[in-house]
């Protein structure tokens, strides 16, 4: 990634099936409205690349929702295309069990993805649950970052029985456990942790190798006490994410212009700290 050229960097953005027409997305684009974007994968790079900002794609390795998610090869591959402002992040389910460690592994050798990006109130597990141990254990001895879904899911909101999904799963708190025992992990909470954000503040302050990411909420959302640690305590350790296409960069942007945020703190959010994380070159 060419991060010098960049004014930003989005670490949270999804690669998707270009036609993506089922409930679970219907209800999804419901719920956050029309964001305006195209899905075609060739869009999303058009898309960033004109707007000189650097993104993190991937996919989700998941099948209780009905959307059928991109092969980790294949979202590789089209990073690779695009390697000027983006790289890949794999989705393993860690459930799948010794198949999951197995497809770590391999990814991992091969040197094309730069982290992983697991969602648990979609794969359905706790993210201390010790069925998940090998797969971190295989992570952290890679030193790559794994990004947590955490919080309340649009996914699945407005269906009957939240689409299945089940919002415990996202409950941050889980996560300081698999901080406490995989201390070479870099982590990611994605998005703001609502109705759990001040577990997610504090557990990103106690653990060094823990960041959040700002992406699924327009910024005017934003709860205050996350507006505070943002400009203050968690300043080196929060980073720009939109949850493209659901939420379109345009649209982020221009909110987060409007919010509170210290001058000398943008910069960090919109770009250095993600810098800093995956070791990219000023």
């Amino acid at each position: 990634m060419n991060a010098r050229g960049l004014t930003a960097i989005d670490v949270h953005v999804h690669l998707e099936n270009a036609d993506g027409n089922n409930v679970a997305n219907e209800a999804a684009r419901k719920y956050f409205g029309n964001s305006g974007v195209d899905r075609d994968r060739y869009a999303l790079a058009e898309y960033y690349r004109s707007r000189k900002i650097g993104c993190v794609i991937f996919s989700v390795d998941e099948r209780l929702t009905g959307r059928a998610p991109i092969p980790n090869d294949e979202v590789a591959a089209f990073a690779a295309q695009n390697s000027d402002i983006m790289f890949a992040f794999a989705s393993v389910d860690p459930t799948r069990g010794k198949a999951a460690v197995d497809e770590a592994k391999r990814l991992i050798a091969g040197g094309s993805i730069r982290g992983f990006k697991l969602h648990p109130p979609v794969q359905q597990f706790r993210a201390n649950d010790k069925l998940a141990y090998p797969f971190y254990e295989v992570v952290n001895e890679a030193r790559l970052p794994v990004i947590f879904h955490t919080g309340h899911s649009g996914i699945g909101a407005g269906l009957p029985g939240g689409g299945g999904v089940r919002l415990k799963y996202g409950n941050p708190m889980d996560i300081d456990d698999v901080a406490v025992d995989f201390p070479d992990m870099p982590i990611i909470m994605a998005h703001p942790s609502f109705p759990w954000q001040d577990e997610a503040i504090s557990i990103c302050l106690h653990k060094p190798q823990v960041y959040i990411d700002l992406s699924g909420w327009s910024p005017k959302y934003f709860p205050p006490t996350l507006i505070q640690y943002a400009n203050t305590l968690l300043k080196h350790k929060v980073l720009f994410g939109s949850d493209y296409p659901l939420i379109s960069p345009d649209r982020w942007l221009d909110d987060f212009q409007k919010i509170p945020i210290r001058d000398e703190v943008r910069p960090l959010i919109l770009k250095q700290n993600a810098m800093r994380l995956f070791g990219l070159e000023a």
